[in-house]
């Protein structure tokens, strides 16, 4: 498997993506939403987030500081993505 974090500066929004494998996340500051396919969750500090195979998303930081991040997938490298 793959381990990765991310760090997003408020006002980041990314660019949607999808991996061809599940992906956990696992907040350790900040505040945002996980932006899916019509539809938005919010999360915050101590939050895991679960992203299925193949669905469309970005984080967006809507807080005012930092949002950082664990992730892991079940590949040995970070997954073939697509990007919108």
């Amino acid at each position: 498997s793959a381990l990765g974090y991310s760090v997003f500066r408020p006002g980041t929004v990314t660019t949607m993506v999808k991996h061809e494998v599940e992906e956990l996340a696992y907040v350790i500051s900040g505040r945002g939403e996980l932006r899916l396919d019509g539809e938005a969750v919010a999360f915050g500090p101590d939050d895991a987030l679960f992203i299925p195979p193949d669905i469309w998303h970005a984080v967006a930081n809507t807080g005012d500081e930092d949002v950082i991040m664990v992730f892991t997938f079940p590949h040995p490298d970070y997954p073939p993505t697509e990007r919108r």
